[in-house]
């Protein structure tokens, strides 16, 4: 089997996957499959995979996407637009003007493969994808969302920029403070872990947390 069937570029944001001219579909989807299964130093579990728009039918599409959840992985069809460096420091009427659209907030996304720890802050434009816990004392201030696999006790705030489509998930989702585009709420006095994965959006003005199933 042929290691170009299937080409990987390293990007900041993940991989970028590319294709041998005229590859049979079973030959990239066993070629993928071999690379994951070796222990291919490039698929780290929580790192999205890309390729490009319209290069795969749509069928074909949802068995790679399915293929790299089974495995850990994130899987899109576009390549991210080059990330913008957040200031340390934001302003209210600064992040208005910086505004980006729910679009442009959700292609984009970073991977932390760590705890983040108390006294910890991360700040981003993009959404964040965090492979470990968000400790007490910990921030995490994204434009887009947030998903932390792992238990979040932190302060998390999505949408910082105002997508108020945006949300955040968490295996188990124990803040101390929900931010969601200018939303707040925090958390009751006395909490009940849940045995299942956790999901707060905003619906009818307020934020709603809920129970999920993770695909």
């Amino acid at each position: 089997m042929s290691e170009d069937i299937v080409k990987i570029k390293g990007m900041k944001a993940g991989l970028q996957l590319s294709f041998q001219n005229g590859a049979k579909f079973e030959d990239i989807k066993a070629n993928i499959l071999h690379k994951l299964e070796s222990g291919n130093s490039f698929f780290i579990r929580g790192t999205t995979v890309y390729i490009p728009r319209g290069s795969l039918p749509t069928d074909q599409i949802e068995v790679l996407r399915k293929t790299f959840h089974q495995h850990g992985m994130l899987f899109r069809t576009e390549i991210p637009k080059p990330k913008i460096k957040l200031e340390t420091n934001i302003t209210a009427n600064q992040s208005m003007q910086k505004k980006l659209s729910p679009e442009e907030d959700l292609q984009q996304m970073i991977v932390i493969n760590r705890t983040v720890r108390g006294g910890q802050e991360i700040k981003t434009r993009s959404s964040v994808l965090i492979c470990g816990n968000v400790n007490p004392g910990a921030q995490i201030i994204a434009g887009g969302s947030i998903d932390v696999r792992g238990t979040c006790r932190g302060l998390v705030h999505a949408g910082a920029f105002g997508n108020d489509k945006a949300f955040i998930v968490a295996d188990q989702l124990l803040p101390l403070q929900i931010r969601i585009a200018d939303l707040v709420a925090r958390s009751p006095d006395v909490v009940e872990k849940s045995d299942s994965p956790e999901r707060a959006s905003i619906k009818n003005g307020q934020i709603v947390i809920e129970r999920i199933a993770r695909g």
